[in-house]
């Protein structure tokens, strides 16, 4: 079964016992659907940087669906999909404690991962764009603001032209959200 079929009948299922057995039934059956792996790892990380521990948990769960072992098509690697290249520049910026340079260990990975969002967030100001940069990268990002037909402010997105990133955003704002929702 493909996965957005196994996607809807859960779906379904969620729905079906949340009208038959309750609410506590559906945050339970939700909370499977978004889980909250590596907690040690992601309290560190996200005091570390000052951010949200969802925001961490989402951006793991839509990037690698919390798979420490996916490479993706463009080779990003790890929990939270990171090319090579900026894997190496973030080690350079934010070294871990641990001297770990290996992308698919995971308090590497969500260590660089956290020190570029914490940049990304530091450089645009905004969450939408920050998530834009860390799936299209940096200078597709900055192209566009500086482009009427994306950015009519030169700091905010009203248009993304990758339709690939812009799903990505909406994917990340709303599983931050669900996770807002089950845990806070």
């Amino acid at each position: 079964m493909r996965k957005g079929r196994r996607f809807i009948v859960l779906f379904v299922c969620v729905l079906a016992a949340g009208a038959i057995f309750g609410p506590p039934l559906t945050g339970w059956v939700l909370k499977l659907l978004y889980p909250r792996p590596y907690e040690e790892l992601v309290r560190r990380e996200a005091a570390e940087f000052s951010l949200e521990e969802d925001l961490l948990y989402a951006v793991m769960k839509t990037e690698s669906g919390f798979d420490a072992d996916a490479v993706s098509r463009a080779g990003a690697c790890g929990l939270m999909q990171l090319t090579p290249d900026t894997f190496q520049w973030m080690l350079g910026q934010s070294p871990p404690e641990n001297g770990g340079q290996d992308p698919f260990d995971p308090g590497d990975n969500l260590h660089c991962a956290a020190a570029l969002l914490r940049k990304l967030l530091d450089h645009y100001g905004s969450l939408d764009v920050a998530l834009a940069a860390y799936n299209a990268g940096m200078g597709s990002v900055s192209g566009w603001l500086s482009e009427e037909a994306y950015s009519k402010d030169g700091r905010n997105l009203h248009a993304i032209p990758y339709p690939e990133t812009e799903a990505y955003v909406k994917k990340v704002k709303h599983a931050l959200w669900m996770y807002g929702k089950l845990y806070d």
